[in-house]
């Protein structure tokens, strides 16, 4: 025999309702007779106590008297045949009729008991449970409405009852014996004292009673029917990626229900777990989901935790002062105090020097709490022995939960570190010794990032989410997109992450979606609902949205973003650039990217600041973390004017070949830009100061390769006119390479703490000799790599590459 327990949403309308029928037909048929146990209809406890707090104030409440019979009316007229109507009609009216003699009560005492409040709730559970034995029994004559009241006996703590396991076992087991042929429709959350007073369960009432009456009956299963798919991982609300779990012990359902999963309410699983019957969560809107099983051996887990819990609004009280040193019995006197005033203590922590108790506790208790702690401490406080108690509101404590926790390294330091990659600050920290839960209390404005942050780092057979905000839609821009969208089903298989792009930016248009845009059809979204471009907004947007895992994406030639670095960096956000003017300005500006995104826990990739997509960067810091010395460093680190030499040969003029590579996209709009070295020497100033040279731009030696009058030239069209006048310059430069068997290569070298740049001829001993096409190439030379250099050759120029690097520096994010 199983318990049925079906809670508020389960009732809460005709649909409902007739699935909830169709369930209990299911089961009549497979294993004979359940007990169902109801809840009220959504919404009615809450609208039946503030019926109450009004009457009580003098206000009117016939406006939701109304709205409650009409709620149970339609119902009946709609599930129930026309003959069996008048009946259950006159019956319920009976019910209103006493509900509203007895509000009528309360408003002219204008006073509202506890016992006066559990008699108003009562009804909820009176109304729906009658209501729906009615509907069931015109298919079925064998149904009877129990009035839990007269089976479940309590002490008379009104609104919190406490019940007497031993008489009211007694009572439903000689109930059930007589009606053994019957169906029984049990109201949930309601009982009564010696005296017949009805009292209610507290929150999740229902749930208790299902599990009293399933204790009672040596049920084989309770089941809790209700509107999600089991105990899941987190809070399916906050958390979009939470899944349901199979399976999992008493222990870890109701530290998960302790700490805000409100599938199940904790005292529930008491009776269950004293007489070991499985508690199975179940959903009444896909009933043919298996749901969760909460029993007493759980199969072996491969999961570190089996899920994240949290309180979505909590207070603090901090207690501190040398009079708690050592001092026997103060934290007894102070938790005793609470306990008499019926202050619930959610978490405790205590420094080791017993200087300071951090507790948390509900905000509604907060004014009590301080009231009479200050007025219990009095003497202590005026002495100085104690500080004065300080409270904080706005806070949420998150907790992860498991068996698989005990004894298992490094839990806790995932947890602290997927919160403080996040930037989310933990104020106190509580872990018991059974080592089943960790449980931290952060700022609730941080609750929903710290969810997911968390949520991604333990689940790993889960895709890790990145948050990305991408400026600059160029060239690079779009080709990122398009590469994102390409390569989305492979980096879920392969790397585990997820890229979802939340934030775009150029301009003119800025537009953001936190569940994601389509970047399938980002051009049109971006044009038709983007808002005016504000960098400042841009930022201040990506911040306020407070999502985990975020990346801001520079794909810009531009300074202007490059004045929020520091800002974003400071807000716990990664940075992945292709701009190379932050790290190629001031080396003090340099070094306060570098330093802030190390304070801040984050990652600033810039890979394709030197070489587009060649692993430059990279591979400088591989040698300089693994010890190795750079004695100096050889490149060609522009594509452009890589292109321009290897292409300069036979009768084509050095004029024709710069417009050439003009016209294939891989010179700036105006050549010099290149040609100068500009660019260049940016380049190489980002390898010396990563090679731990703090030069400055100044500090370069640049030869340039143009005469004076093309330098001079006032516009693009003029500069062509006089590269054309300086033919022969180039043209003997050409020869005289030809002549020596060499090749002209515009080479950077660092060695001993200066970096030069100049036009070199080069013989075919040389490395950068044999460079061909618009191929970048460096050669480092090391402690380790003395005799011969470690050289990185590939493309140096287009979009595509560049793209892959700044695509490739977001993957490495996702996998810090």
């Amino acid at each position: 025999m199983k318990i049925l327990k079906f809670g508020g949403t389960s009732v809460g309308s005709v649909e409902s309702i007739s699935k909830l029928l169709q369930i209990v037909e299911r089961e009549d048929q497979s294993t004979g007779n359940p007990v169902i146990v109801l809840s009220a209809m959504s919404g009615v406890t809450n609208l039946l106590s503030a019926m109450a707090d009004k009457a009580s104030q003098g206000g009117t409440f016939q406006d939701e008297l109304k709205q409650l019979e009409e709620r149970h009316f339609d119902v009946i007229k709609e599930l129930l045949a026309v003959s069996r109507q008048n009946p259950v009609f006159t019956q319920l009216r009976i019910l209103f009729n006493e509900i509203e003699d007895l509000l009528q009560g309360v408003s002219m005492l204008r006073e509202l008991t506890p016992r006066t409040r559990d008699l108003v709730l009562s009804y909820g559970e009176r109304c729906s449970t009658f209501m729906i034995s009615k509907i069931a029994g015109q298919e079925k004559d064998n149904t009877i409405f129990v009035n839990a009241a007269d089976l479940v006996k309590t002490d008379s703590s009104f609104g919190q009852a406490k019940v007497n396991m031993e008489l009211t076992e007694i009572l439903i087991r000689d109930y059930y014996e007589k009606n053994k042929s019957k169906m029984l429709f049990v109201t949930g959350f309601i009982a009564s004292n010696d005296e017949g007073r009805i009292t209610t369960l507290g929150r999740g009432g229902s749930d208790y009673t299902a599990a009293i009456f399933g204790s009672a009956l040596n049920a084989s299963e309770i089941e809790i029917w209700t509107d999600v798919n089991g105990m899941m991982t987190a809070d399916p609300r906050m958390v979009k990626k939470a899944f349901s779990l199979p399976e999992l012990s008493y222990t870890e359902a109701m530290e998960l229900s302790f700490f805000g999963a409100k599938v199940i309410y904790p005292p529930t699983m008491i009776p269950a777990f004293m007489k070991k019957i499985p508690i199975v969560i179940r959903n009444t809107f896909e009933p043919d989901f298996i749901g969760s099983v909460i029993k007493h051996n759980c199969d072996s887990s491969d999961l570190a935790i089996k899920g994240i819990s949290s309180i979505n609004d909590i207070s603090i009280i901090n207690i501190e002062g040398s009079g708690m040193v050592g001092k026997a019995g103060f934290s007894g006197r102070l938790f005793s105090l609470l306990a008499r005033e019926q202050i619930n203590v959610i978490l405790i922590t205590q420094s080791s020097s017993e200087h300071s108790i951090t507790f948390a506790i509900h905000p509604t208790d907060a004014a009590k709490a301080q009231r009479v702690i200050e007025h219990e401490f009095e003497l202590e406080l005026l002495a100085k022995k104690l500080e004065a108690p300080i409270f904080e509101k706005g806070l949420a404590v998150l907790a992860i939960v498991g068996e698989n926790m005990k004894q298992t390294p490094g839990i806790s330091g995932k947890l602290f570190h997927a919160l403080g990659r996040n930037g989310i600050n933990v104020r106190a920290i509580a872990q018991g010794s059974s080592e089943y839960n960790i449980s931290v209390i952060i700022s609730h404005d941080d609750l929903n990032k710290g969810l997911n942050a968390v949520h991604d780092a333990f689940f790993v057979d889960l895709n890790k989410t990145l948050n990305l905000f991408c400026l600059g839609t160029g060239n690079i821009g779009k080709t990122l997109f398009r590469q994102v969208q390409e390569h989305r089903q492979f980096l879920q298989e392969h790397n585990g992450i997820q890229i979802r792009v939340v934030g775009i930016g150029n301009t003119r248009k800025m537009y953001f979606d936190p569940d994601g845009i389509d970047l399938e059809n980002w051009e049109t979204t971006l044009d038709s609902a983007g808002q005016t471009a504000d960098l400042s907004a841009f930022v201040e947007k990506m911040k306020n949205l407070n999502l985990p895992n975020c990346v801001f994406a520079d794909n810009t030639a531009s300074l202007k973003p490059i004045e929020f670095y520091h800002e974003i960096f400071s807000s716990n956000i990664s940075i992945v650039t292709c701009n190379k003017i932050g790290n190629s300005s001031s080396y003090s500006q340099y070094k306060l990217f570098k330093d802030t995104a190390r304070t801040h826990g984050v990652d600033y990739f810039y890979e394709t600041n030197v070489g587009a997509g060649l692993p430059i960067v990279r591979t400088l810091k591989d040698l300089m973390v693994s010890g190795d010395r750079v004695l100096s460093i050889e490149a060609i680190l522009s594509g452009t004017i890589s292109y321009i030499f290897n292409n300069y040969k036979g009768d084509v003029t050095f004029h024709d070949i710069v417009k050439q590579a003009q016209e294939k996209g891989y010179t700036e709009p105006d050549p010099r830009d290149d040609l100068k070295g500009t660019d260049f020497m940016r380049k190489m100033l980002i390898l010396a100061r990563d090679a731990g040279y703090p030069l400055e731009a100044e500090d370069v030696h640049i030869e340039s390769m143009l005469p004076q009058s093309c330098i001079d030239a006032q516009s693009v069209d003029e500069f062509y006119a006089e590269l054309k006048k300086e033919g022969a310059f180039f043209e003997n430069l050409k020869k005289q390479a030809q002549a020596e068997r060499k090749v002209l290569r515009y080479i950077a070298k660092l060695e001993d703490g200066k970096a030069t740049i100049n036009l070199q001829m080069v013989d075919d001993t040389h490395p950068f000799y044999a460079l061909s096409g618009s191929d970048n190439i460096i050669s480092f030379t090391t402690d380790r790599y003395k005799e011969r250099p470690m050289v990185v050759k590939g493309p140096g120029a287009g979009a595509d590459v560049t793209a892959a690097g700044v695509f490739a520096d977001i993957v490495n994010v996702g996998a810090q």
